[in-house]
């Protein structure tokens, strides 16, 4: 078990003068805010933040940061006030203990809303102190290092998030090893299978091949020492997420893999960089168009490295990385690493460029109501830029890997973007679809009456384009809304000779809004043009019961809205709070009871029902305006499509196993097709499934045939009008 002792003697050898009294006295705190709590091990609840704050200290934090990691869940998980802790440890302590602790208060919210204002709330943290995210990673870490303990429905949710949320901000921060360990451990739980069947391959590997890794490491430093070249020459095997990434992205197996080795030059200086780099180019041939210079232009989460992968004896190529000692060091920790707290800096300057990013998220998330668009928003943008691009006068612009001519007019201005009709990539005219590429010279064409269509949101690859679209489109289509809302409104008022201006004016309407949840009576009319609500039931409630009369025959204008908005009922489904509105389930992902469920009003076929996964929810074709509350009733004895891609080694029998492990689960297989190339198979299924349980033991079952590399549910994605 750690000892405070450890975590202090940790402390003092890169702070000397520590003053470790109010370390000591956040220890006795938290043992005693924990006392009688245990973790799902059996162990003393102390365990966790005594581990987060040792992480803390080999990370070379400030004492405040060390106090908050063994602080930092006694406002959620005690009776601890924030005002309490201020009194005890100061300012600084509370507010990254605060900035820390989740939105779980409020039982009314939904999961998704709870987990997006959990991030809103740490990124405004992090925007005015970066401790915050440092102690939270910490957290996420140690939790990640003892998930086994929790059932397995609960790890793989908490280990998606972190491959998703977490690793990405670690990334963001640079803090390479810290990203690397939480997607190896993201992966075992994940998918425990690929994990076991890579290390132990990659192990195998290593047995072979150990000789060669020896000689390698040899002639490098051998090299460089006749060139009076000081340097450390380290050699790692890559994580094992990464290698799984490499096999998915180009649909090999691990024998296929040979690049699995890395070797890291630590030099004194850039220049001896680029020496080293000349000295390795001479040993061995590099791989066209594998070397990359991250010295001259820095990754922005501050990474600096020379790469080039080359190719050793016997046609095995292997990565080299070469840079100072100095950036060694932010490769691994990131901020961590030169972040001067003791000058009393803990957040990002106003000119840092370094820093956009994240004054970016800060200002968007105050924009974006909406949990599901925020969350997308950010694990988009969490993501490294990667693309390197030129306006003609030479200014950068860097993107992530997808982005088009039309992110970069987004990038550059809001109006540019709304009126992009074209673009030129190197001198040469290309659709706005066109990918952008390193190195690319990009100029924009724009036209006054060109805006905005659904079609842009498929074609942008980051958030700021698709949020700034969808901030046009929401702004035109609810417009459109309020104006047929209102006109549907008067004409169910003149059937009792009612005025809406006497509604307005003697504050009855204002009041209806108020009813609703609405502060402006625009709003209402939003929700009536957009057949969330009833013009006839609003009217109605406004009047008494003596003097309403039944309706005369249907106009033309409420004809055209019962065919925007169907009535009925769906088979399996609810509406929250409507009982007559036609549903169905949406067939590019074909929903199963028991999974999340998202409802979404169409033109003219009523509610469509998507899965909460469905790829048409995940990429934001849709308008938030449009969506409403959906949930499963009482579903009858059904069965629902479901299409599966199972990914198989090109073996005898393999096909054989898998018709037998679907069969012996009594799932009857609508539609299958196979085929092979190079190494692998690829078996495309139509399965009949009961409900999302049944879909978990039929691809549970699958995955452990052996052969079997990969099982996928497989998504349609469909035109957001569809």
């Amino acid at each position: 078990m750690i000892r405070l002792e450890d975590i202090l003697d940790k402390v003092e050898t890169y702070k000397p003068e520590l003053d470790d009294e109010l370390i000591r006295r956040a220890y006795v705190f938290s043992a005693m805010a924990h006392k009688g709590q245990t973790r799902r091990s059996g162990e003393p609840y102390l365990i966790h933040p005594l581990h987060v704050a040792l992480l803390l200290a080999e990370m070379k934090l400030d004492e405040a940061s060390i106090c908050a990691g063994l602080l930092h869940d006694v406002l959620e998980d005690t009776l601890t006030t924030k005002e309490k802790l201020v009194e005890l440890f100061g300012d600084d302590v509370a507010e990254v203990v605060d900035g820390l602790t989740k939105i779980s208060r409020f039982a009314y919210v939904s999961k998704e809303q709870q987990q997006a204002e959990t991030f809103r709330k740490m990124i405004l943290a992090m925007a005015s102190d970066l401790r915050v995210v440092l102690v939270k990673l910490a957290d996420r870490l140690h939790n990640m290092q003892t998930l086994e303990h929790l059932p397995e429905e609960r790890r793989r949710a908490i280990a998606k998030e972190t491959l998703e949320i977490y690793a990405p901000i670690a990334n963001r921060l640079g803090m390479g090893r810290i990203k690397g360990e939480l997607e190896d451990l993201a992966l075992r739980h994940l998918h425990p299978k690929d994990y076991m069947e890579l290390r132990d391959a990659v192990e195998a590997k290593l047995e072979v091949s150990g000789e060669l890794i020896g000689r390698i490491r040899a002639v490098l430093t051998d090299t460089m020492k006749k060139s009076e070249i000081e340097c450390e020459v380290i050699g790692r095997v890559k994580s094992m997420h990464s290698i799984r990434q490499k096999l998915i992205r180009q649909g090999i197996d691990i024998g296929q893999v040979y690049d699995y080795l890395a070797f890291r030059v630590i030099v004194p200086s850039v220049r001896d960089c680029y020496t080293a780099l000349g000295l390795v180019h001479q040993l061995w041939r590099p791989v066209p168009g594998r070397f990359k210079d991250y010295v001259a232009m820095p990754k922005p989460n501050f990474y600096q490295s020379l790469h080039t992968t080359v190719v050793a004896e016997k046609g095995h190529p292997f990565e080299v990385q070469i840079r100072t000692r100095e950036m060694d060091l932010v490769a691994e920790q990131g901020i961590a690493a030169h972040w001067k707290y003791k000058e009393g800096r803990v957040g990002p300057s106003v000119d840092d460029e370094n820093f956009l990013w994240l004054r970016h998220l800060v200002e968007w998330q105050q924009e974006i109501k909406d949990p599901r668009i925020f969350l997308h928003s950010l694990k988009i943008d969490l993501y490294p830029d990667e693309v390197y691009t030129f306006t003609p006068r030479g200014d950068v612009y860097a993107f992530p890997r997808g982005a088009t001519p039309l992110d970069f007019a987004y990038r550059i201005h809001t109006d540019l973007g709304n009126h992009c009709v074209g673009a030129r990539i190197n001198g040469k005219l290309v659709p706005l679809r066109t990918q952008l590429n390193n190195g690319d010279i990009v100029e924009v064409f724009t036209s006054p009456g060109q805006t905005p269509s659904q079609e842009w949101l498929s074609i942008v690859g980051t958030s700021r384009a698709r949020h700034k679209i969808r901030h046009w489109l929401n702004t035109e289509q609810k417009s459109r809304s309020i104006e047929l809302g209102r006109r549907l409104f008067e004409k169910e008022l003149k059937k009792y000779r009612l005025s809406l201006k006497k509604l307005i004016k003697d504050g009855t309407l204002p009041r209806l809004a108020e009813e609703h949840g609405h502060s402006k009576s625009d709003e209402l009319f939003a929700d009536v043009g957009f057949g969330k609500l009833s013009a006839k039931t609003l009217v109605q409630k406004m009047i008494p019961d003596s003097d309403r009369r039944e309706p005369s025959p249907p106009g033309l204008l409420q004809q055209a809205v019962r065919k925007l908005l169907p009535l009925g009922s769906g088979a399996v489904i609810r509406v929250r709070g409507f009982d007559d509105l036609l549903t169905y389930l949406a067939r590019c992902c074909s929903p199963l009871p028991g999974e999340e469920i998202v409802g979404y009003i169409t033109r003219g076929k009523g509610v469509a029902v998507h899965s909460a996964n469905c790829p048409n929810v995940k990429n934001l074709l849709f308008s938030p305006d449009r969506e409403i509350e959906v949930e499963w009733g009482e579903a009858p004895e059904a069965h629902f499509q479901v299409d599966l891609e199972v990914i198989v080694t090109d073996q005898t029998g393999v096909l054989a196993r898998v018709i037998s492990s679907i069969a012996n689960l009594k799932t009857n297989i609508r539609n299958m097709e196979a085929r092979a190339a190079e190494g692998k198979g690829v078996i495309d299924l139509s399965v009949e499934i009961a409900d999302r349980r049944h879909l978990d033991r039929l691809i549970k079952s699958i995955t452990a045939i052996d052969g079997v590399t990969r099982v996928e549910r497989r998504y349609k994605v469909r035109d957001a009008s569809a």
